[in-house]
């Protein structure tokens, strides 16, 4: 059930941007950046982010922080929109998220955060699902169950510009994951979107047919460890302890030796699930294990292609703040000083300076 609530959690937190904003609001602002020895991270359950939690458990960040004379402590919280707003409101100095969500809320809320460490991608653990229908086309006219607002939301989007199509072609119900499931059995509902375990349950339904899924939009829906950037300049042994410690575990669990599966099988015990459960997990999800990739991924023009993708349809749905008049209205940043979105406003940014430091062997 945890599980379940985490991964509903992780793909709903555009449904809490508001409440982040009011805790903003009546919060205090978040302290001039110094130099510090003590840091603290938050992470919450799902493929890509639970093996921060191996991280932690191992030794492996103890190692790195040591290393660097720093602590760094790592922190479970139940609940993915709380622990981006408890990060936006300067409680962590890092926290897992996704692209869109760190767009929509701490950048939307003006606190400037940089991906430290791109870590994965969704490639297939978001989908479409008909019923009696296998051709995407038939999408019109129907309504659609799915968790409103969400990076469900935004692939539902995507599928329908690539026919042609838009939202206004559909009727959007807003259904939450733990009902989704239950949902697809009526009659009455026809068409989804959802991610998986859900996925993967509602397929296996009689003439369920999914007709598009997150796999034909690679790298647009982004899993990222994001930190405080005025942190991260003032605490550069903070970025090299976490993209050292990061690249470690990856080395580990990656591999099918008797390290690596037991590592995996820490992980899925992790995630509620057993090792099977998981490494199905990862064969839809692409996962950044080499620093070197995470590199190549971060440094192409395909991220920037896909951020006004999500700034598009932010704006659209009102989740940039109320005085958004564009969707250029957050600038975005990039390797090499590119900037999508407004130059004088740039409060999210790609950055690959520590990647590129554990690439090259220089941590």
């Amino acid at each position: 059930m945890m599980r379940s609530i985490a991964r509903f959690t992780r793909r709903s937190a555009l449904l809490g941007l508001l409440c982040g904003l009011v805790a903003l609001a009546v919060s205090s602002p978040v302290a001039a950046a110094e130099a510090k020895q003590k840091f603290k991270i938050a992470w919450t359950i799902y493929v890509g982010w639970v093996p921060w939690d191996y991280g932690e458990t191992s030794g492996i960040i103890k190692k790195w922080a040591d290393k660097y004379g720093i602590e760094i402590e790592v922190v479970q919280l139940n609940d993915y929109v709380e622990s981006i707003n408890q990060y936006t409101a300067g409680a962590f100095d890092g926290c897992v998220m996704t692209n869109m969500d760190a767009l929509t809320i701490p950048a939307a809320g003006g606190v400037d955060s940089t991906a430290l460490i791109v870590g994965s991608f969704s490639n297939g653990n978001d989908g479409i699902v008909l019923k009696g229908k296998s051709d995407l086309a038939a999408i019109k006219g129907q309504s659609v169950n799915l968790v409103e607002l969400s990076v469900s939301h935004y692939l539902l989007a995507r599928a329908l510009e690539s026919i042609g199509s838009s939202e206004k072609d559909i009727t959007v119900v807003n259904t939450s994951d733990a009902d989704i499931v239950s949902a697809a059995a009526s009659d009455d509902v026809t068409a989804l979107v959802t991610w998986n375990p859900q996925l993967a349950e509602i397929a296996k339904m009689p003439d369920a047919h999914i007709v598009y899924d997150s796999a034909k939009t690679p790298g647009e829906i982004i899993d990222l460890m994001v930190v405080n950037t005025e942190m991260l300049a003032a605490n550069p042994a903070f970025g090299k302890a976490m993209a050292g410690a990061w690249y470690e575990i990856m080395s580990i669990m990656t591999k099918n030796d008797e390290a690596g599966l037991a590592a995996r099988t820490n992980l899925a015990k992790v995630s509620g699930t057993d090792l099977a459960g998981y490494d199905s997990q990862l064969k839809t999800t692409r996962l950044f294990s080499s620093a070197a990739d995470a590199v190549a991924f971060t440094q192409s023009a395909d991220v920037q292609k896909t951020m006004k993708s999500v700034a598009k349809f932010s704006f659209e749905h009102g989740l940039l703040g109320e005085g958004a008049g564009s969707e250029d209205f957050i600038g975005i940043g990039y390797p090499g000083g590119a900037v999508t979105g407004d130059k004088g406003n740039v409060k999210f940014r790609f950055d690959d300076t520590y990647m590129k430091m554990a690439a090259e062997q220089k941590l």
